[in-house]
């Protein structure tokens, strides 16, 4: 029987840490994904406005297979620019690709928008993102905060305030597979009018509050916002496991995961979401079964993923016209 790791957190792959850093007053963030050595990686984009940077170089054709770090930001556009910080706090550290000795971090990133969430986004000519980036990579470790933190601190949900969540599985094979997740979704994470989470039979341990339905709730019901709030979206996640992956298996792994996007946002791939799931392999672990074992691993990782967006959005706590998971659904 597979069982969440010991932090029921991304970092449960070893080699992963996660940083974050914040801009109160702007209400937006950044998260870095830092794995301790190059990884293989991979990415499947399905929303119909992303927002992305150096995801053409996880092709199929591509040359580089391996990342130093995947960053997700708030910021819309400008957030894209918080990649330039984690590149540059990699370069610092000589830490990348060596070309002719040169060193190139190599560094995807995606965004999604909060620019009008209620924070203050009179930042002139200088945005925040890049520092901010620069700040999350200095701050990667293995425990990180979830919720209101990072690229999901200026998140929404649906009707809910959005969030930061991730969450983790260690097969019966040994291989830890984990995912993060921001969630800043046109659709909802909960049963329209209810307390129940969309992806409530995959949760463990009571991890987002456990809650279960009853026999009148109505799963075809949608709870969409309105007209002019409809363009504050996209749903940004990160898979990581332990096991040797080569660059199309974690392809598979990517395409796999978004499932996990379907089971806990209604509706999700929208024509305004910009939905990104990004893979990372370690090589740790071998499998010893490719086909059946990349199987078990896409599973896990579409499952972890339902529960770190659920997770993110129970997390969060109230802020200004923003009402968490937890306010508007007291125990």
């Amino acid at each position: 029987m597979t069982e969440p790791g010991p932090q029921n957190l991304i970092t449960d792959v070893n080699g992963i840490t996660v940083g974050n850093a914040e801009d109160r007053t702007a209400l937006t963030g950044t998260t870095v994904v830092l794995p301790s050595a190059p990884a293989t990686a991979a990415v499947d984009v399905r929303g119909g406005g992303p927002g992305t940077r150096e995801t053409d170089l996880l092709g199929a054709a591509a040359t580089v297979e391996q990342v130093n770090a995947i960053t997700l930001s708030g910021g819309s556009a400008f957030g894209l620019d918080a990649a330039s910080g984690v590149t540059a706090w990699l370069a610092a550290h000589g830490r990348g690709f060596e070309v002719k000795g040169a060193i190139v971090p190599i560094v995807p990133a995606a965004i999604l928008f909060d620019l009008a969430n209620g924070g203050d986004k009179n930042w002139g000519d200088t945005p925040p993102y890049r520092d901010l980036g620069y700040a999350a990579a200095e701050a990667a470790g293995p425990d990180f905060a979830l919720g209101n933190a990072g690229a999901g601190l200026g998140a929404t949900a649906g009707p809910l305030k959005g969030g930061l969540g991730s969450a983790s599985l260690v097969l019966e094979t040994g291989v830890t597979v984990g995912a993060l997740a921001a969630v800043n979704a046109m659709g909802s994470v909960t049963f329209p009018g209810s307390a129940v989470f969309y992806a409530w039979p995959f949760e463990r341990n009571a991890e987002y509050g456990g809650r279960r339905p009853d026999s009148d709730l109505k799963a075809h019901d949608l709870d969409l916002p309105a007209p002019d709030e409809a363009a504050t979206n996209t749903t940004l996640a990160c898979i990581a496991t332990d096991a040797a992956l080569s660059r199309s298996q974690c392809q598979r792994v990517a395409v796999m995961a978004q499932d996990g996007l379907a089971r806990a946002i209604r509706p999700v791939h929208s024509p305004l979401d910009g939905d990104t799931v990004f893979v990372l392999a370690t090589g740790e672990r071998r499998l010893t079964d490719p086909l059946t074992g990349l199987a078990l691993i896409g599973a896990a990782a579409a499952d972890c993923l339902a529960r770190a967006c659920a997770r993110g959005v129970f997390e969060a706590g109230t802020i200004g016209a923003l009402t968490g998971y937890r306010d508007r659904h007291p125990a």
